[in-house]
């Protein structure tokens, strides 16, 4: 298991991390979230000892981390951390090689991932002259060359279309599922919510919710009310007594009220003013849990 406890770094007068601990399981994928300047890369890279920290241990499996323990991890960095003038193939295969592995093997496995991908045909390309997708593809497959089992990315999502988002995730996937302990990064909350089991979601540099995904959306003390009326507007919800509205358009309006709320009661509101054609009762979206831990 990856743990990362007590972190602390300070930049001049800028708290980057304040006691931060969490930790990351094999099999386990983890999203790690925070609004800009959190402190997100900043542990990220702590993990690679990229960052000198103040205090705090990073330890695998009880160990403090070595050269040893590296050569085992993936890292994607949120920056291009490749070389521009190379050509695609040649350089999975360098980073195989940085990592342990024989000439012989790295290009092995770099050809097999570049198939996977979707990049063979581009194996002789220089890195500058793909797409940023493309480059995205690429950046990952370095990370994942040597089969880590540990992998660490920031922002792999950034920039990425639908399709190629989708198969990101699914990458993602089949590596925690091989056993990988998988942390990632992303302001893509949706994104995070429908591949994540887990979160944890940092503030300032402290860790201020961590969990399961659906356990936290339950111990939210609020719950979200969608309706939809058939030409009722919207108006009605303003009288709702402890309510917010979050979003009102044409006849649709979104409520924030507590969960201890009765739904009946909200149903009845809402007839009097047209037909419900729609009515929900749920919890939280991620997004709105995320909101709620660093505004509180």
């Amino acid at each position: 298991m990856l743990v990362l406890e007590g972190l602390h770094k300070r930049y001049g007068d800028v708290v980057a991390l304040d006691a931060c601990s969490f930790g990351v399981g094999p099999g386990q994928m983890v999203g790690f979230l925070g609004p800009n300047g959190a402190g997100k890369t900043t542990a990220m890279r702590s993990v690679f000892g990229l960052v000198g920290l103040d205090a705090g241990v990073i330890t695998w499996n009880g160990r403090p981390l070595d050269r040893g323990a590296w050569l085992g991890f993936g890292y994607m960095p949120e920056e291009r951390g490749l070389y521009p003038r190379m050509r695609v193939l040649e350089q999975v295969t360098y980073f195989g090689r940085l990592h342990g592995m024989s000439r012989s093997d790295a290009g092995t496995a770099a050809g097999r991932l570049l198939e996977a991908f979707g990049l063979a045909d581009r194996a002789q390309i220089r890195l500058q002259d793909l797409s940023h997708g493309n480059q995205q593809r690429v950046q990952l497959a370095v990370a994942l060359v040597h089969e880590p089992k540990v992998l660490v990315l920031d922002e792999p999502f950034s920039g990425l279309d639908p399709v190629a988002a989708e198969m990101m995730a699914a990458i993602l996937r089949d590596q925690a599922a091989g056993g990988a302990a998988v942390l990632f990064s992303s302001h893509q909350l949706d994104v995070v919510e429908h591949l994540c089991e887990d979160v944890v979601i940092i503030n300032e540099g402290r860790v201020v919710l961590s969990g399961r995904v659906d356990a936290l959306r339950a111990a939210s003390p609020h719950r979200y009310v969608d309706v939809l009326l058939d030409g009722g507007g919207t108006d009605w919800a303003e009288a709702v007594e402890g309510a917010e509205i979050v979003m009102r358009s044409g006849d649709r309006v979104r409520l924030m009220v507590d969960r201890d709320s009765d739904p009946a009661e909200l149903v009845a509101r809402a007839r009097k003013a047209g037909e419900i054609v729609e009515f929900a009762f749920l919890p939280p979206r991620l997004s709105e849990v995320f909101r709620e831990a660093v505004t509180r």
